[in-house]
């Protein structure tokens, strides 16, 4: 019997039945609700940095404490991933979604009580119940996304959904720069009713998207696991039952995803700052420069997609990796323009690094793909990590504090040239 790799299985399936549909006419609403998801946990995650240094100012928290601010949303990952998955499996997409959009508007709705306390305690309480909504929002729209059509092009769907990410992460410090920064300076409140304007706006939002799933009826979905072309490809279950913990690529991606996630939440927390101490800028400003660091993201996704067309994913990471880690060091220097360029370049890199990380990870792991998924989205929790100790580094030199990512790109790097290979 003929084992059939991938890419041997996806030219299979188009010779046998064309070119699949984006999605179907049936499933197009839902479609467009569901990639309004990944929108808003792209304006919630880059919306907390921009708080990171608004609570700096009005809460006179250090550095290294309001790294802590990460540590609550990606701490909420940590813990919510698996049971999110649980309850999907047995409730499915709908209840999923609609038990994430409450979480996260509960969340946001507690920065009410939180600012009138005054209390960056009661605010990280606050930001882990509404990383729990986005933790299980997560867990809940990719598959979900995956499953609203032809599954032939589902890659095609979960990509398409998960550029609104980028866009949500333009947004949301364009958001947080007006609320927190500009309209706090008319303010006599110390700031914290602009942070009450915010976040109770974006709840009212959530809720509108939770009343919406609510009342849409969602046709019968395939998973993407159970095609037949997913029958298929056990033929090519990488070690023919082996356990996934032996499954040398998977736990080094898993790994690799740590580091990235780690790297990446600790350059976006204290750009900022970097703006403000190294450059001169006010953090109003900084905040605005910050929606073009965040489109640098979504550039390098385009360009990262286009140049897979030709090039092997695994060597655009390994060269985009060793692209962060020349970048690192230039914005260690604190030269001016030219680290305030690398700064933004290293968000250019990052682009690509999750998703890649992640399908790397899954090869040719057949009847244990949906497990090691669990596990890999858990590596988020890097997010929890490099926040304070950059902090810590910050607290005496924030250009310094960019030398910690280093170490985190070259996991990466090795992974993307070696540890990638799928064993036999």
């Amino acid at each position: 019997m003929e084992i059939l790799t991938p890419e041997r299985q996806e030219q299979r399936a188009f010779e046998v039945q064309g070119k699949p549909a984006f999605t179907e006419k049936r499933f197009l609403f839902t479609f467009i609700l569901v990639t309004s998801l990944f929108m808003l946990w792209g304006i919630a995650h880059s919306m907390s940095d921009v708080l990171n240094k608004h609570f700096q100012t009005v809460l006179n928290v250090s550095k290294a404490d309001s790294g802590l601010i990460q540590l609550s949303v990606f701490g909420a990952y940590f813990l919510m991933s698996i049971p999110a998955g649980l309850f999907m499996k047995r409730f499915g997409y709908k209840r999923g979604v609609i038990l994430g959009l409450i979480l996260f508007a509960i969340g946001t709705f507690l920065f009410v009580p939180a600012a009138n306390a005054s209390s960056f305690g009661f605010f990280r309480i606050a930001l882990f119940i509404l990383g729990c909504g986005m933790a299980t929002l997560e867990t809940v729209a990719h598959p979900f996304a995956a499953a609203l059509g032809d599954q032939g092009s589902s890659d095609q769907r979960v990509n398409f959904a998960q550029s609104f990410n980028a866009v949500g992460a333009i947004i949301g410090p364009a958001l947080g720069g007006y609320f927190l920064f500009q309209a706090s300076s008319m303010s006599d409140s110390g700031g914290l009713d602009s942070v009450k304007s915010l976040y109770v706006g974006l709840g009212g939002f959530i809720v509108l998207v939770a009343i919406s799933f609510l009342f849409i009826k969602i046709p019968a979905l395939t998973n993407p696991h159970n095609t037949a072309l997913g029958r298929e490809s056990v033929i090519v279950d990488a070690e023919q039952g082996k356990k996934l913990y032996k499954q040398r690529h998977f736990v080094w991606a898993a790994i690799a995803q740590f580091f990235n996630v780690a790297a990446q939440a600790g350059t976006w927390s204290f750009f900022i700052n970097y703006s403000h101490e190294v450059m001169g800028y006010t953090d109003s400003q900084a905040s605005k420069h910050m929606s073009i660091f965040m489109a640098m993201m979504a550039l390098g996704r385009f360009v990262g997609t286009y140049l897979m067309k030709y090039i092997a994913p695994n060597k655009i990471l390994a060269a985009f990796a060793f692209g962060s880690v020349l970048a690192c060091i230039v914005v260690a220097q604190k030269l001016g323009w030219i680290s305030y360029a690398a700064i933004f370049s290293i968000n250019f890199f990052f682009s690509i690094m999750f998703p890649t990380i992640f399908s790397l990870g899954l090869k040719n792991l057949g009847s244990h793909t949906q497990q090691a998924s669990s596990f890999i989205s858990m590596g988020v929790v890097g997010g929890a990590v490099m926040p304070y100790f950059m902090g810590k580094l910050a607290n005496q030199d924030v250009g310094a504090a960019y030398y910690l990512p280093i170490v985190c790109y070259l996991v990466i790097f090795m992974f993307a040239i070696k540890l990638y290979k799928v064993r036999y």
